[in-house]
């Protein structure tokens, strides 16, 4: 696992989240200053350092980016942007550049004021613990964990101009998963050169393929965040023309990886689900009745218990307000086709139930009103996750 040139990351302990040995406080910085965009939650209710980071960007001199996890200083008023700024500014003195070149997230408890003293006792040891190494972006990708399981960071290679460029991503999410975007915080960093408007436009492309397409239970967050940091150290200048297109294809591999990995870390979750959506009028359309049934509770339930219930699934067509009928929909489960065209098929759902304790689920609709399709991503709901979340401040 490679990061950009001129990247290093790591991370530290602050005492923010519960356990002594938790890591809490990651740090992502540029040696030079890098351009950079980022795609916030749609949630009007949004934390503060969604609001002071979208406030700097897009940008062509930003130098990191400081996330901590255990508190997601989100309703939290003046004090919390205060907080945000303040912390910011502690960072930018230490590793001598503007604030206004400090982006900052958080993850969380929503509705408690940030541990200042501990992040004031924490961020001096941040230039000594980050490196260029893989146990460097493990241990960064640690820190930013709330109720994940594991770590999540990926990284491509390609070459453009004879020259290396690398794309390496990490990110954290469990929960509170739902487009636009999830319960989720990312950093893509990367060597390519780019402009700050290249940075956004091809950051929002990669976000709509990706961390757009995937849901856990339908609650969108209020810290939800994804920066992407691009310095120019590969070497090879501005992108332009095909080098430009080639980026863009990677970054949105990078992204959909990333994406996926949530889905498959979603909390208490048994089934991995993908859901194709095909032959309807737009992408809108196909992207609206496939987040309805990734977010119907009943059809997760079923997935859960192995059951190939797939009136739910069809029932829930119906209720997204599209002009259609049964008759306009085509339903399998795991390649097998369980209704046509209106009808129920003589397909063994004991073969399909079957095909379902793998814990994967592919589950494909086709409709006879368009040429437009999508994939989402999603899970099962089980017992587990409601535990989970029922304890989750105390």
């Amino acid at each position: 696992m490679s990061l950009p040139v001129g990247f290093r990351v790591g991370g530290v302990h602050a005492g923010v989240k519960a356990g002594h040995q938790n890591r809490d406080l990651a740090l992502f910085w540029s040696d030079v200053p890098a351009s950079a965009a980022g795609v916030f939650t749609l949630n009007k209710v949004c934390g503060a350092p969604v609001k002071l980071s979208r406030s700097r960007l897009p940008s062509e001199h930003a130098r990191c980016v400081i996330i901590n996890s255990g508190n997601a200083n989100a309703c939290t008023g003046e004090k919390g942007y205060e907080d945000a700024e303040d912390i910011t500014e502690q960072l930018a003195s230490i590793m001598s550049c503007s604030a206004r070149d400090v982006l900052i997230c958080s993850t969380g408890v929503i509705g408690r004021f940030l541990p200042m003293q501990k992040f004031y006792q924490a961020i001096p040891s941040l230039p000594a613990a980050i490196g260029n190494t893989e146990a460097h972006l493990e241990t960064a990708a640690r820190s930013i964990m709330t109720t994940d399981t594991v770590p999540k960071f990926c990284h491509r290679q390609f070459m453009v101009q004879g020259k290396k460029v690398t794309i390496t991503g990490v990110c954290k999410g469990a929960a509170m998963i739902m487009p636009n975007m999830a319960t989720m915080l990312g950093v893509i960093m990367t060597d390519a050169g780019l402009t700050k408007v290249q940075a956004d436009v091809c950051l929002r492309e990669a976000v709509n393929q990706s961390f757009n397409c995937i849901s856990v239970e339908g609650h969108t967050s209020t810290s939800d965040s994804v920066i992407l940091l691009a310095n120019g150290q590969a070497g090879v200048g501005e992108f332009t023309g095909d080098d430009l297109t080639e980026f863009q294809l990677v970054l949105n591999e990078v992204a959909t990886e990333l994406a996926q990995k949530i889905i498959r870390d979603a909390e208490g979750a048994d089934h991995y689900v993908t859901i194709d959506v095909n032959g309807l009028p737009t992408y809108a359309d196909a992207m609206h009745v496939a987040k309805t049934i990734a977010n119907d509770a009943l059809v997760k339930t079923a997935i859960t218990g192995n059951d190939p219930n797939w009136g739910r699934i069809v029932s829930a067509c119906g209720r997204t307000g599209m002009p259609l009928t049964e008759k306009n929909i085509s339903l399998s489960i795991n390649g097998l086709v369980i209704f046509k065209q209106g009808s129920p098929t003589d397909q063994d759902v004991k073969e399909v139930s079957l095909s379902m304790k793998t814990g994967e689920v592919r589950i494909e609709l086709t409709f006879d009103l368009g040429k437009s399709s999508c994939r989402v991503w999603t899970c099962d709901l089980t017992q587990e996750y409601v535990h989970l979340n029922a304890d989750y401040t105390t």
